[in-house]
């Protein structure tokens, strides 16, 4: 039966980074793009009508943010994640990586430590970085290294304990669900990091902009902040741009419970003029929290076959590259260091032999060296291509 997910939506020559940029960044435009983190499919109609509604008024000026944006973030949260949200818990933001680039600038001064877990999203690094502020690792592990198992990750928390008990560390950047690697931390997990951040006064940025992409066959997402106490020291960071495919729409919230922290992030982003209200960003923020959750539905079925095809294509079909199925997000890891080749080397083949645009994995850091990063957010037609090219370059 045809889902409408099957049905490509051209995105050429519409100024997409995904597509347009392809001679760029890959060196030729004859490559599948399955690289950058937006999704091939056509936004939920309801956020495509209520942006047609606001266009037709002509005038674009100066905008707030009204209640009812608030009031659509809470109701979401609150139905699809048990999390009760106060109003005044809520500054809106222009983007979870301009929050992670504001919260290095808030929380830590110019020299401290902020810490990461590598294979992890490369903003993690340059927000740290170019902040002026110092990136501690804390790499992840694999579940079972002595299976080989390097699709399955876990936290290593007693080298975390280690890293947090540096006299300079104060904050830790959590990925949840975690990009690249499609984890979907555990409560124990996630109490760990708690118990961790309290012991060592650290203050926990959690990007958590991919909760509601978790697939029906794999543990629901844990908010954060639902496992929290109310002293501690925590800033959430969400966004209906992953969930509902309009990330280019650029609006963001952070949720900050304790009044202080949250001012000293309101500080920096008014230190930067940031944020401008689009008016846009609001009218589709607020659509997609409002009317999305059916289109949500029916995509993370879509994206859990084609997740299962690529699990299955991979271990049949293309020997010296292994993959296990993510718990989230709609990326997957793909292990390719059977395949003999430098990183350098790996992104040629997948470029100039199997015409495939990926991510390299080294561009999350050195553990994820030998690994390329794939977006399974496209029609199955398109996985079906990208793995015929691989085979066929195999």
């Amino acid at each position: 039966m045809s889902s409408p997910f099957d049905h490509p939506v051209r995105r050429e020559h519409t100024c997409s980074v995904k597509f347009d940029a392809r001679k760029a960044v890959f060196g030729t435009e004859d490559v599948i793009p399955v690289w950058v983190a937006d999704m091939d499919f056509a936004a939920p109609e309801a956020v495509t009508q209520a942006l047609a509604e606001r266009a037709k008024h002509p005038v674009y000026g100066y905008t707030l943010f009204p209640d009812s944006l608030y009031q659509s973030m809470i109701d979401w949260f609150a139905s699809r994640h048990a999390w009760e949200i106060q109003r005044e818990w809520i500054l809106m933001a222009p983007g979870v990586v301009p929050s992670i680039n504001a919260a290095c600038m808030a929380y830590a001064g110019p020299g401290e430590g902020v810490i990461i877990q590598p294979p992890v999203y490369p903003p993690f690094f340059s927000s740290v970085r170019h902040s002026g502020r110092v990136v501690i690792e804390n790499p992840l592990v694999p579940e079972d290294p002595d299976t080989g198992d390097t699709g399955h990750y876990r936290m290593d928390l007693d080298h975390l304990e280690q890293c947090a008990a540096r006299p300079d560390a104060r904050i830790l950047l959590l990925c949840s669900p975690h990009n690249p690697v499609g984890r979907v931390w555990s409560e124990e997990e996630l109490g760990a990091v708690l118990d961790i951040a309290r012991r060592h006064q650290l203050v926990v940025v959690s990007d958590e902009i991919h909760c509601d992409l978790t697939f029906p066959d794999k543990p629901r997402h844990t908010m954060l902040a639902n496992l929290a106490g109310p002293d501690d020291a925590l800033v959430t960071a969400v966004a209906p741009s992953k969930s509902f495919n309009m990330p280019g729409l650029g609006l963001s919230a952070l949720v900050i419970p304790d009044a202080d922290r949250r001012k000293a992030m309101k500080t920096v982003f008014e230190s930067m003029h940031l944020p401008q209200c689009n008016p846009f960003s609001i009218a589709g923020f607020e659509a997609g929290y409002r009317h999305g959750g059916p289109w949500l539905d029916d995509l993370m079925v879509y994206l859990q076959a084609n997740r299962d095809y690529v699990v299955e294509a991979v271990g049949q079909r293309l020997p010296g590259i292994r993959v296990s199925a993510p718990e989230g997000t709609y990326l997957m890891w793909l292990d390719c260091r059977e395949l003999g080749l430098d990183d350098a080397g790996l992104k040629r083949f997948f470029v100039r032999q199997a015409g495939v645009g990926m991510n390299p994995g080294i561009s999350f850091g050195d553990p994820g060296s030998g690994f390329m990063r794939l977006n399974i957010g496209c029609p199955r037609s398109v996985l079906e291509e990208v793995v015929g090219r691989i085979e066929a370059a195999l």
